[in-house]
């Protein structure tokens, strides 16, 4: 497939005087203007609805099947907002990037200020304060990666002190497959990991609820067209295969991982949680916000294969992270969450393309709906460190927060938020909404 240029440079669904007839789009600050258009799959909250795909814009969200039945599109943006309509993604992310440019376009144009659509269109409206969500796609295999440099040489320092980043960092983008049926939607509480560790100076294991439960401020990477098995995707074609990106909270139990990871890797300590926020924003969003790709002088450029004029032209994103630490008191309060961390995707060692190229040159096919991990987003400096296990150097330094509490690992009851968004001179801000996830007491051994 070739590359498909729209994903790449800006056009006229970028032009940041655009204004929308649903008014809430054109807030200053907000979110989901007219130049996003991220998908989610919701339902009106509490009802028997079924879950079906949506577009966010301003404080709604645009019901996509009600929308394509209202003949508001034509062509291959019929074809793709009727793939919109079902319960997932998965539909509209097989019929490749032509497709989702072409609805992008139609949106764009059908949710403009003095759009003749506005009459039929707006019936199809639901207030995002009405809904709730669902995992966006049916998600067949997840992949996590590490694509922070920081973030690896920072575990690193803790084991190997002289040698805290390993030989084959650099030259390989190092990722693990995960488990895709505990993946979970924002506003989720999960139980407390129980698993086996290794108590200090003691013989023999225990089993027990974890101790050191840890978050991983990270990105999740959707995959939408897939690659035949055997068929590698290079570089100048991986992009096509990305749907979108939205926010990901791997969360860790650092206790079971440390006992458990030796020969094969996490196992119990990653298995049990994972939280994604509902709205997948695309690649073409996230042009006006491309930056080199660039590496440290000295450090070896990457093999052929990962290696593209384009990926180190514009093969980054400026995204910007944020972490948020809410506890029980600070909730009683109505007190909001503290801020403990403040990074950019702009830092990470590996592309979005080198994961999709590295995923397969073997002839690994991915599908439509595959998840990848972007790996925890650590930046260069301390405050920008997107795991508690790097905030407080192992445990070592308590994360101080307002009320005279610390926080060393997750307590019940501490609720995590993340935020991600794009913004500067220029261009339209971009979005991602918040993933949230809040940690309940472990269940009772049987």
């Amino acid at each position: 497939m070739p590359p498909v240029q729209s994903l790449k440079t800006i056009d006229e669904t970028h032009d940041p005087a655009l204004r929308s007839w649903v008014e809430s789009a054109n807030a200053a600050g907000c979110d989901f203007p007219l130049q996003n258009l991220p998908f989610a799959v919701f339902r009106r909250r509490g009802s028997t609805e079924r879950f079906r795909c949506g577009v966010a814009i301003g404080d709604q969200v645009l019901d996509l099947g009600a929308a394509a039945a209202t003949g508001a599109f034509g062509g291959p943006a019929a074809e793709a907002a009727r793939a919109g309509g079902e319960e997932k993604l998965n539909a509209l992310m097989a019929l490749g990037a032509p497709a989702w440019s072409a609805l992008r376009l139609a949106l764009s144009r059908a949710l403009r200020a003095q759009s003749a659509d506005e009459p039929r269109l707006r019936p199809c409206l639901v207030a995002q304060s009405e809904v709730e969500f669902d995992v966006p796609a049916r998600i067949g295999d997840y992949t996590d990666f590490y694509t922070s440099i920081h973030h690896a040489t920072n575990i690193g320092r803790q084991f190997r002190p002289d040698n805290p980043l390993l030989p084959n960092y650099k030259w390989v983008p190092i990722g693990y497959h995960g488990r895709a049926s505990s993946i979970g939607i924002s506003g989720e509480s999960f139980a407390r990991p129980v698993g086996q560790t290794l108590p200090p100076g003691a013989a023999q294991p225990v089993v027990g609820p974890s101790r050191r439960l840890d978050i991983e401020l990270e990105l999740g990477i959707f995959i939408g067209s897939g690659n035949a098995r055997g068929v590698p995707v290079c570089m100048g074609a991986a992009e096509d295969h990305v749907f979108g990106i939205c926010l990901l909270n791997d969360w860790s139990a650092r206790d079971l991982q440390g006992w458990e990871y030796q020969p094969l890797g996490p196992f119990l300590s990653k298995n049990f949680a994972t939280t994604l926020s509902p709205w997948v924003v695309t690649l073409e969003a996230l042009a006006p916000y491309r930056v080199p790709f660039t590496r440290p002088q000295g450090d070896p450029r990457p093999l052929p294969y990962l290696d593209s004029p384009a990926n180190s032209a514009q093969g980054a994103f400026d995204i910007q992270l944020q972490v948020q630490l809410q506890t029980p008191r600070m909730r009683q309060a109505g007190e909001a969450g503290a801020t403990i961390c403040r990074t950019s995707y702009r830092h990470a060692y590996w592309t979005i393309a080198q994961m999709v190229a590295h995923h397969t040159v073997n002839g690994c096919n991915l599908q439509p709906g595959d998840l990848f991990g972007s790996g925890t987003l650590s930046g260069p400096t301390a405050g920008e460190a997107a795991a508690l296990i790097e905030l407080t150097q192992g445990g070592k330094q308590p994360v101080s927060l307002p009320g005279a509490e610390t926080r060393t690992w997750l307590e019940d009851g501490d609720r995590v938020t993340l935020r991600g968004w794009c913004e500067q001179p220029g261009a339209a801000r971009i979005g991602f909404g918040e993933c949230t996830g809040t940690v309940a007491p472990a269940r009772a051994l049987g």
